[in-house]
């Protein structure tokens, strides 16, 4: 490969690790050229990127970027799957993927834009619930103090609207 060449990867990894959100390292050997490609669809799908990277390229890109603390996770055939949105859709999706497909893809762990994940951490990542689901919860524990106010504070209310209620229609029918 030129140098030319591996200037311009360098420049591409170094770019990928600077914008995305999270990346998660895996072991792709075993996979043929094909599963790959589906990988990549399934993947791409969801706005993740899945890039096979030379181990010594992606230590120079991640070293650039001030990420010296990934240079050891380079090890042995990788492949990275860039995630730019929600945290847990990487991790989420390449599990799914490997429980799908019976493949022998591996996760290896990952990283955050500040920290270096191991491998529980991503299992834990893929067993989160999504974003909106998490938001959902958050604002129906926030509601349900406000609606239980709001019923003990119209109670009495209600209270006194029955009893004249009941009161009219004694009148009514005596």
């Amino acid at each position: 490969m030129s140098r030319q060449k591996k200037a311009q990867i360098i420049n591409s990894l170094q770019e990928a690790f600077s914008e995305c959100s999270i990346g998660v390292l895996t072991d792709y050997r075993g996979l043929s050229a094909s599963e790959i490609t589906i990988l990549r669809r399934r993947l791409g799908e969801l706005g993740v990127r899945y890039r096979v990277v030379k181990n010594t390229l992606a230590r120079f890109a991640a070293e650039r970027v001030g990420r010296a603390d990934l240079a050891a996770s380079f090890e042995g055939p990788v492949a990275i799957a860039f995630g730019y949105g929600d945290i847990t859709e990487p991790a989420r999706a390449l599990a799914d993927y490997i429980g799908t497909s019976k493949s022998s893809l591996t996760i290896k762990g990952g990283f955050l834009s500040d920290r270096v994940l191991t491998l529980d951490e991503v299992s834990t990542l893929f067993t989160l619930p999504s974003r909106e689901i998490l938001l959902a919860k958050v604002l129906g524990g926030m509601q349900s103090p406000i609606a239980s106010l709001v019923n003990c504070l119209t109670a009495p209310i209600m209270g006194v609207a029955r009893v004249l209620q009941a009161r009219i229609k004694q009148l009514e029918g005596g």
